[in-house]
């Protein structure tokens, strides 16, 4: 199968677990939530997106014919070094990355030595092989994926309480606040849950505090 892909391109993760991290970033266009268009965010069902996964126009993004020809493109933006104390990273994320992140694609970018990380709605299956899964789930969205590395829930939502996702099986539970014109209200609701249920953490958008992608 191709591969359409919004961007590629080599940064620190900036949130969650995995924070502080260097990682080739290989955002795939489409969601199955949002269609990405402003027009249809009022009717999307994920409607707090911060992210433009419409098209192939992004640095490094493009129609990739083949999962060798989409690991090689990953493997050319990876800019730090590959010795046994760097091992590289991938994050797969959109848009929605299981829409199209499969198994070939997985054994391609194992095979230029990556450890593949994904970030999902959680309303896909994961194909195999995946080192790291990091689930954001939507309120309104069915949540198919209930295990993994990883849940990392954007607070508040009203209707998705973290309480309806704490005994599902992850190893970390992280709660980020919702960014907008609310972010500071946000932020301190999201810390005051956090000081109340131990179990989960903060997560903080840092890429945007201190200015990279």
């Amino acid at each position: 199968m191709a591969y359409f892909v919004k961007e590629i391109y080599y940064t620190l993760q900036g949130e969650g677990t995995q924070v502080g991290r260097p990682a080739v970033f290989c955002r795939f266009s489409r969601c199955n939530l949002w269609s990405g268009r402003e027009s249809q965010r009022s009717q999307a069902v994920c409607q707090f997106c911060d992210t433009d996964f419409v098209g192939t126009d992004g640095p490094g993004g493009g129609r990739f014919p083949t999962a060798k020809a989409l690991a090689e493109a990953v493997r050319t933006a990876w800019g730090g070094d590959t010795d046994e104390h760097s091992k590289p990273y991938v994050v797969c994320t959109g848009g929605e990355p299981l829409l199209q992140l499969d198994e070939p694609a997985i054994i391609a970018l194992h095979e230029q030595g990556f450890a593949i990380g994904v970030e999902t709605n959680g309303t896909q299956k994961a194909p195999e092989g995946l080192d790291w899964i990091c689930v954001s789930p939507k309120a309104a969205a069915p949540l198919m994926l209930t295990r993994g590395d990883e849940l990392k829930l954007v607070y508040p939502q009203p209707l998705a309480p973290p309480e309806r996702f704490q005994d599902l099986a992850f190893d970390h539970f992280l709660l980020q606040p919702l960014d907008g014109p609310d972010r500071d209200t946000n932020t301190a609701l999201t810390v005051d849950y956090c000081l109340a249920h131990p179990q989960w953490r903060l997560s903080l958008q840092t890429h945007k505090y201190i200015g990279i992608r």
